[in-house]
């Protein structure tokens, strides 16, 4: 049952207007924008932001002038950040088809449609199960839900005029323009950053009475002058973004250069004309990121365990939660009415239907489908449960979804391998099977976020679900296009979309069912996890990630934590309300500048698409005198000023 003390923001009695078809179509519109602006930003630096604060913003911006209400507004937002959450659990699993090379390319109708369905199948599972969990999830006193707490007050705030939606539509303005002029693809004038290899003095070593020389050297390489990447740091703060660029520094400034100096062979690739800058980028795509993965899957693991008192609460939760569902009887009020349960757990049946059939078209095995169908309805119903109750405790953004995917990876690959389904079928089963689950948690967890939002808002539950069904339906269709349209332009796996998460994914089923794992690599960077977490590291997955991700990229996520910490600072001594002003006019600022870079970064590559397409030799590239890295530094005085000073001026205007 509900808090007897707590108070909606709009009372259970109210008949305001709520699911209208304004508040839906604009919330579709969202989802697919900042889906598509999510699955750049995922794939490139390995983390997304939940959409829900953009969303809220927009939502409260357009619907204002169309008279919409608050309840329109949450619809609108609800059904918005479906986008989010749905290409987060894409993303870190259908480009590990690519990778792992069971599929040429994303970009072929065989392929787009896979992958739609397995969005599709996924969104739409975890949807149903967050349902039948809604009640306790949303509804339990000691859960903080942070980010649905700070999004509800953003909309409380917006409903006193104004919306800060200035805030958000200028920084992604900037944004767009500096991604227009830095993008190879744009009108490229602002060099990205700078990289520069320092050869080491060669040094004669004695070994068994033989002299070897050993030499290499360093590549060192500036921040990436990206809105999107220093905005990712701020809002996840100083202390994150110190982590990933730990691991970014043990990566490439101790492991590299501590390969090129122990292996004098290279020295025969510099001599027939590769640069060291290419060798010591090949060490670390070829020997350090295989190294990174076997620290990623125990520190995976590792998180999982550390969260293990919440796992098993969310898991008990989840069974309770089945038993009660005839809960609805006689008259109660609207802010307790979900979608009818009994034709909710008939859909999970019904969706069993397509997953057994997509699963028999990867696998070619009935025993491997049926096997696969349960799996995926067992762990993907439990996985949900866990993933919306982590949500109440972290939030959406720092929801451990790929440490999830990997377990039911791992599940499947094994159940696989053990009744002989192996090869390419085996590890596209297994990668479809983690995608469903991953899709499913993601949405899972975003739907929590959403849901709790909703109930101290005062908004009706089923037609936020409705909401969210809708936004799954079409962002799934939709989303699959924007992922193999970057893939084409900008190569998934590639320096610029890395995808880490999918690399482990590919990786470990590779390595398991199709025999191809580096072990030797794998298996020291299990025991560097091991020394990380036995002198209790902060967060050993994040190091891992931060070896696993290019230099730049990392360093320019930090710049984005430094200035965070830097206003922190000069608010230290300021109100709380004064604080808070300035907290949230930096996350509104940080939203605009990542959805401004990534959307433009997502509109070059159908511009590049397009023109490939009809032929022409007329390239935005060619439009540019040339390109120079000191305007990078100029784009860095910039963003600390839009995300430093702003903020802070901001602030001033409340009343102390």
């Amino acid at each position: 049952m509900s808090n007897p003390e707590f108070k909606p923001y709009v009372p259970a009695e109210s008949d305001m207007k709520e699911f209208t078809f304004k508040a839906v179509f604009l919330g579709v519109i969202m989802a697919v924008v900042l889906g598509a602006a999510n699955a750049y930003l995922g794939m490139r630096a390995g983390l997304t932001v939940a959409a829900t604060f953009p969303a809220a913003v927009v939502a409260m911006a357009a619907l204002r002038g169309f008279k919409g209400t608050i309840l329109e507004e949450n619809i609108a937002r609800t059904t918005a950040s479906v986008g989010e959450a749905l290409v987060a659990g894409a993303i870190f699993t259908i480009p590990a088809f690519v990778i792992s090379g069971v599929w040429d390319s994303l970009w072929t109708l065989e392929h787009l449609i896979e992958g739609a369905l397995i969005m599709l199948i996924g969104g739409s599972l975890g949807i149903m199960f967050i349902i039948l969990l809604r009640r306790t999830m949303v509804e339990e006193a000691d859960l903080p839900f942070p980010e649905s707490v700070a999004a509800a007050e953003i909309v409380k705030a917006g409903q006193g005029g104004s919306t800060g939606a200035s805030y958000v539509f200028g920084a992604m303005g900037l944004g767009g323009l500096i991604e227009l002029f830095k993008n190879s693809n744009g009108i490229f004038i602002i060099q990205d950053s700078v990289t520069k290899f320092f050869s080491f003095a060669q040094s004669k070593i004695q070994f068994l009475g033989t002299g070897t020389i050993f030499g290499g050297g360093m590549k060192l390489e500036t921040p990436s002058a990206s809105p999107a990447l220093v905005g990712v740091g701020y809002i996840v703060g100083y202390n994150i973004s110190a982590v990933l660029f730990a691991g970014s520094i043990l990566g490439h400034l101790v492991l590299v250069p501590l390969a090129l100096f122990l292996n004098p062979a290279l020295q025969e690739f510099a001599s027939t004309g590769q640069s060291w800058t290419a060798i010591s980028d090949e060490v670390w795509f070829r020997q350090i990121r295989p190294l990174a993965v076997g620290t990623m899957i125990v520190a995976a693991f590792y998180t999982l365990y550390n969260l293990r008192t919440s796992l098993m609460a969310g898991i008990g939760k989840a069974f309770k939660d089945l038993q009660r569902v005839k809960a609805h009887t006689g008259k109660i009020s609207r802010l307790e009415i979900d979608l009818d349960f009994k034709k909710v757990i008939i859909a999970i049946g019904v969706l069993a239907i397509p997953q057994f059939i997509l699963y028999h078209y990867f696998s070619g095995s009935l025993l491997g489908s049926l096997l696969l169908t349960v799996v995926l309805l067992v762990v993907g119903f439990l996985f949900s449960a866990v993933a919306g109750y982590l949500v109440g405790l972290i939030g959406s953004s720092n929801n451990p979804i790929s440490g999830l995917t990997l377990s039911t990876l791992l599940i499947s690959a094994v159940l696989m391998v053990a009744i002989g389904v192996t090869g390419v079928k085996g590890v596209t089963a297994v990668l479809a099977v983690a995608g469903v689950v991953c899709c499913a948690a993601g949405i899972a967890g975003d739907m929590t976020q959403d849901l709790k939002v909703g109930h101290i808002l005062g908004g009706t539950p089923w037609r936020m679900e409705l909401g969210e069904i809708i936004g799954v339906l079409v962002a799934g269709v939709m989303l699959m296009p924007f992922i193999a349209v970057m893939d084409k332009v900008y190569v998934i796996g590639s320096a610029q979309l890395p995808a880490p998460q999918a690399g482990l994914m590919a990786l470990m089923a590779n390595g398991i069912v199709g025999g191809e794992m580096a072990w030797p690599l794998v298996i020291v960077g299990v025991f560097f996890a091991l020394g990380l977490i036995l002198i209790k590291a902060p967060s050993p997955m994040l190091i891992a990630v931060g070896m696993y991700l290019p230099f730049s990229s990392t360093a320019a996520i930090f710049v984005g934590g430094v200035i965070k910490w830097l206003m922190d600072k000069k608010m230290a001594d300021n109100s709380a309300a004064q604080k808070t002003k300035a907290e949230n006019t930096g996350i509104l600022l940080a939203s605009g500048l990542i959805a401004g870079e990534s959307l433009m970064a997502v509109i070059l590559a159908f511009i590049v698409l397009g023109l490939n397409v009809s032929g022409s030799t007329f390239t935005l590239a060619g439009l540019s005198p040339g390109n120079t890295a000191w305007l990078g530094l100029v784009i860095f005085g910039i963003l600390f000023y839009t995300l430093n000073k702003v903020p802070v001026k901001n602030a001033q205007s409340v009343q102390s």
